[in-house]
Parts: C-alpha cells; sequence; structure tokens
C-alpha cells in the first residue's frame, strides 16, 4: 500500500513538473512571436527623437499619427497598396482555377503517367525558387509579340514591369495542385461514380459535386495564396521596375537606404501592411481549422 501511494505521488509530482515545463515554454515561445508585433506598433505611433532615445519601450511617451501621415504622402503608398491587391487577388484566382481541376485530375482521373506527373510537382517543390528566378525572368522577357517584342522574343521587355509577370509564375503553383489533390482524395470516389452511371460528364461532376465539397480546402488555399502574394518582396523586386508597378513590400523598402533607416513611417508602414491578411486569418479561423484538418484526414 505505502509503495502504491508513494508511485502514485510520483507520478502526479512528475506531471506537475511536466506541466510547469510545458507552460512556460509556452509563455517563452508567445513573448519571442508577440513582442516584435507589438514593438512594431509602439514603435508606429513614437516620433523619431523617442524611437532614437527610448527604442526598445513598448509603450509610447508621445504618441503621434505623423508615421501614418508620412507613409501616405511620402511615397504613393495607396498606389503600392492597389498593385499588391492586384497581384496577390490575381494568384488567388489562378491558383484556386487551376490547382483545384489538376489536382481533381491526379486524385480522381486515370490516366498513364499520372504518377510520374505528381512526382514531378512533388520535386519541383523541393527546388528552391531562387533557382528558377533568371530562367523565369528571361522567358517572361523574351515572349514573343509581348511588350514590345519582335516575333523572335526581343527588342522590347515582354511581360516585364506588368503585373503578369508577378502572376503567371506561381499560377499553377505545385503546392496548390498538392494541396487539392489531397483534399480530392478524401472525398469519396463512390460520389462520381454515382454520377458516371447518370450520365454525367467529366466536367459536371467536377463542377457540380466535388468542386462544392471542397469549398473548405479552396478556403484554405486562397487565404494562403493571398499571405504568399501579399508578403511576397524578391520576385516583384526583380520584375517590377516601374515605381508605379510596385508593391508595398518593395515600397517599404524605401524608407530604408545605405545610411540610415526612418524607422517611423517604416513601422507604420509594416502595420498598415499586416491589416489585410490579419483580418482574413481573423475572420477565416473556422474555415482553415476545418480545411487543414480535411485535408489531413486521409
Amino acid at each position: 500500500m505505502t509503495r502504491h501511494c508513494h508511485s502514485m505521488s510520483t507520478m502526479v509530482t512528475r506531471r506537475m513538473i511536466g506541466s510547469f515545463v510545458w507552460w512556460i515554454a509556452v509563455c517563452v515561445i508567445s513573448v519571442v512571436t508577440v513582442a516584435p508585433l507589438l514593438w512594431t506598433l509602439a514603435t508606429s505611433f513614437k516620433p523619431a527623437g523617442e524611437i532614437l532615445r527610448d527604442a526598445l519601450s513598448f509603450i509610447p511617451r508621445s504618441p503621434t499619427l505623423d508615421n501614418y501621415i508620412q507613409v501616405f504622402t511620402t511615397v504613393p503608398f495607396a498606389r503600392y497598396f492597389v498593385n499588391t491587391l492586384i497581384v496577390a487577388v490575381g494568384g488567388v484566382v489562378c491558383n484556386l482555377f487551376l490547382g483545384s481541376m489538376a489536382g481533381y485530375a491526379l486524385a480522381k482521373l486515370e490516366f498513364r503517367g499520372r504518377r510520374a506527373v505528381f512526382l514531378v510537382y512533388l520535386a519541383s517543390m523541393m527546388i528552391p525558387s531562387i533557382v528558377t528566378m533568371i530562367p523565369t525572368f528571361l522567358v517572361l522577357r523574351q515572349i514573343p509579340l509581348i511588350g514590345g517584342n519582335d516575333i523572335s522574343g526581343h527588342g522590347g521587355m515582354g511581360l516585364i514591369n506588368t503585373y503578369w509577370a508577378v502572376i503567371l509564375p506561381g499560377a499553377a503553383g505545385a503546392f496548390a495542385v498538392f494541396f487539392m489533390k489531397q483534399f480530392f482524395e478524401s472525398i469519396p470516389d463512390e460520389l462520381g461514380e454515382a454520377a458516371r452511371v447518370d450520365g454525367a460528364g467529366e466536367l459536371q461532376i467536377f463542377l457540380r459535386i466535388y468542386l462544392p465539397l471542397a469549398k473548405s480546402g479552396l478556403a484554405v488555399l486562397g487565404l494562403l495564396t493571398f499571405q504568399s502574394g501579399w508578403n511576397n518582396f524578391l520576385w516583384p523586386l526583380i520584375v517590377l521596375n516601374d515605381p508605379k508597378m510596385m508593391t508595398v513590400q518593395v515600397g517599404l523598402a524605401g524608407f530604408t537606404n545605405n545610411y540610415s533607416t526612418d524607422y517611423g513611417p517604416l513601422m507604420a508602414g509594416t502595420v498598415v501592411t499586416m491589416l489585410p491578411v490579419l483580418l482574413l486569418f481573423l475572420f477565416s479561423q473556422r474555415w482553415i481549422v476545418e480545411g487543414i484538418a480535411h485535408t489531413g484526414g486521409k
């Protein structure tokens, strides 16, 4: 009896220690994650002198909106915002349309080479995007009869300095195809087979049966694609040289130069830039959880 009580006491002690360690770890991770966001928000309301004098403070002593005013008056930030919205929404539309169709074909249609095609998509996900940037740039620049190019693809800029230069390279991303394939595989094949027996065509089966059942998956893919397009920096920096075509991420870099950084407007612009993605995720949590759980259920 004594041994049993001692064993129970030891187990309770271990559980308490484990819970305490877990709680400490969660607190540390939360602080590390949230602290930079709080500092960014606080700095966006600080005057320039206070930022340099009391940089690590999380509470502004003399709050001001001057930094937010400078963001929209120093640079055409509203134009950058619209450009980014067009690029991000365009990427979402292309990925949802092409990704869902390709994912459905790989998940539900039987054709020769299906496995090989899927393996190629998987392999492309393992290639760093920076490796393909130069070839992609040359392809976009040398498209014949577009952007001043002749029939051989020379003489002009092709699709460079257009929205399509940012949208097209990721229009049918490997992740979108992989994600939708996994989602469609979790939907029973019997639904499609019953529709075929009733005489429905493959396009009808896709549009009227499987696509409506994939709404949560499409919502998750749309959110992730929007976030990726909204936060994209390097590729727009390469293909959009016209200041009128810049995105917000490239525009924010204008507050930093070789000799100084204008932290106030930079942090204010960062806060404004975070809002669309933050609001989307805030109001779409149910769809995200449902879609990811459904995708990983098979």
